[in-house]
């Protein structure tokens, strides 16, 4: 194996402590089509907006346990239905020897692949936006075939 050797360069903002800081919460919820992804970056964008906090932390948790979040690609499609494959090899629908299959064939996999994935992002925020990547955005990962309504609560912590 040939190891290259890369240049790595990093910033540091200085900070200083303040009791200033604040906190917003805000809830929301989305109306998922069944297995796959629904972009949420607006809302979480439109929260953080609200919240008037200039620097700080965008922390967004989903309240289930057959769906996730992720931050991913927002250019190209394909990426998250490569991901939806992905995830259908490692967790299949209707493993005959899943024990948990009480709401249907889809069950214990949406379960399994919302702990694979993750439940919660947290996004940097600065001037009063998110500090995403050119290509990244905030998705919510319906696990479960048939629809759902999803809350999400993102909370909003800096100055």
């Amino acid at each position: 194996m040939k190891i290259t050797s890369c240049r790595l360069s990093l910033r540091f903002l200085r900070v200083a402590a303040s009791s200033n800081m604040t906190t917003h919460q805000q809830s929301m919820v989305i109306q998922t089509r069944g297995r796959g992804s629904s972009e949420i970056t607006a809302a979480v964008t439109e929260v953080v907006r609200t919240s008037g906090i200039v620097t700080g932390v965008a922390h967004v948790f989903v309240q289930h346990t057959s769906c996730s979040l992720m931050i991913t690609e927002n250019a190209d499609p394909a990426v998250r239905r490569d991901l939806e494959t992905l995830a259908q090899r490692w967790a299949p629908d209707g493993d005959r020897n899943y024990q948990h299959d009480n709401e249907g064939d889809d069950d214990m996999a949406a379960h399994a692949r919302s702990v694979l994935t993750g439940s919660s992002v947290s996004v940097p925020v600065g001037a009063g936006e998110l500090l995403l990547g050119t290509w990244q955005g905030v998705y919510l990962w319906e696990h479960r075939t048939s629809p759902h309504q999803r809350v999400v609560i993102v909370t909003v912590i800096g100055d």
